[in-house]
């Protein structure tokens, strides 16, 4: 008797490379690196622990096509006064309840603030301040699991050992985005020098590691993301 064989095909989950434009926005875009946060009407601009408003990194329409969240507004702000590495914190195998704004030792709060916003229909008034406002450009890419890339959906390329998360909710985060190592943002003239960056004129996402976002697919909240850091 012979067994029949059957050729096992891998999955191709959309994917986009996020390309950085080099022409300064003059008005709001939803897609961009600093500029004009997109939130939505109940949520404020996100403040650390430390009573400074939180720089926006960048912001993005994640495609209908990446699931879970395809349609949804995702955006990622980071303290400029702090740079640093995330450290997860568990507890009974999950992260621990509202781990985004839980203690994140030395700290007594997170420096960032990562959003995942199904409502975010107009900008702020007030641009970005420190980052330069700069757009950003979605295009389809045959993903590679072995190269580093900014990029949305696809498989992440993990620098070290895979990460897996499951949110205090119960759910199993899902990834979504990806910043490659060393990705630098640049910063208008005059601003305050990032602590730990290697330029005075850029600032880094978590000392400049490899940034994995990791959110919770049963949205049990808009900030409900982990950013995974490898190097």
């Amino acid at each position: 008797m012979f067994e029949r064989k059957t050729r096992r095909t891998r999955t191709v989950l959309p994917a986009y490379a996020v390309e950085v434009g080099t022409e300064p926005l003059v008005r709001p875009a939803r897609n961009s690196v600093g500029g004009w946060p997109f939130l939505d009407q109940a949520q404020d601009w996100p403040e650390c622990f430390c009573g400074e408003r939180m720089a926006l990194f960048f912001q993005l329409d994640i495609p209908w096509d990446v699931e879970p969240f395809g349609g949804d507004h995702l955006l990622v702000f980071h303290c400029r006064a702090h740079n640093d590495a995330s450290d997860p914190q568990l507890a009974d195998g999950r992260l621990v309840p509202k781990y985004w704004d839980a203690p994140q030792p030395p700290y007594p709060a997170p420096f960032w603030r990562v959003l995942i916003q199904s409502r975010a229909a107009l900008p702020t008034p007030e641009a970005e301040p420190s980052v330069c406002a700069l757009p950003l450009t979605l295009r389809p890419f045959v993903d590679s699991p072995r190269i580093p890339s900014f990029k949305v959906g696809g498989t992440p390329s993990w620098a070290q050992d895979a990460e897996y998360y499951r949110c205090a909710c119960g759910a199993d985060l899902v990834y979504v985005c990806q910043v490659p190592e060393g990705v630098d943002f640049a910063v208008h003239p005059g601003q305050p020098e990032q602590p730990y960056s290697v330029q005075a004129d850029t600032y880094w996402l978590f000392l400049g590691n490899e940034v994995y976002l990791l959110a919770c697919p049963a949205r049990c909240d808009p900030a409900a993301v982990w950013p995974v850091n490898q190097h």
